[in-house]
């Protein structure tokens, strides 16, 4: 398991998986390092930050980083990362006008960066696809820069997990299936 990525909706079950699994490596006595991308910018998502951070164990190391995905994962050093979350790392780049193909090459960048570790790597992603089309501009572009972002990592992970009420499915290279 080098790289895994987690993708679903919104309360799909994606973190808490993620969680269980830093659980069971902290309970073998493996280091866990929590890379965290969302920004402090309000009540809810201060409260939100809040809620998570007491979701985890005070033993594992948290690494907060809403930019440098490949810095934040070079921090971490030996044991389990997770990536919580590419949703609000590509945010984060749209609010600071970063141009969809550089963020586009930041992705492949660091997914290649997290596949290559010798040890585990977790990334969670929201599925913004299936949603309601987008009104404004920013919303569609945010939509397809994240849905291309979700297909990088998917293509350097293995496994790949859809979360939907918890329960997960596979996600497989269409072409193994057609060829």
């Amino acid at each position: 398991m080098a790289l895994t990525l987690l993708i679903g909706g919104a309360r799909s079950g994606k973190s808490s998986l993620a969680v269980d699994i830093g659980n069971r490596h902290d309970a073998a006595g493996l280091p866990v390092s929590y890379v965290a991308t969302a920004p402090d910018l309000d009540a809810d998502m201060h409260a939100r930050i809040e809620r998570h951070r007491n979701e985890r164990p005070t033993s594992w190391s948290t690494i907060e980083e809403e930019v440098d995905l490949v810095g934040a994962i070079d921090a971490c050093g030996e044991g389990l990362v997770i990536i919580d979350c590419l949703t609000l790392w590509v945010s984060n780049l749209l609010w600071r006008e970063i141009s969809s193909d550089d963020i586009a090459e930041r992705a492949s960048v660091a997914a290649q960066h997290a596949a290559d570790r010798a040890d585990p790597t977790v990334a969670i992603t929201n599925e913004v696809g299936q949603g309601v089309h987008p009104e404004t501009e920013l919303g569609r572009r945010y939509r397809d820069v994240l849905g291309r972002v979700n297909q990088t990592w998917a293509a350097c992970a293995d496994p790949a997990l859809l979360l939907v009420a918890g329960r997960a499915v596979r996600l497989d290279d269409p072409w193994q299936h057609l060829s």
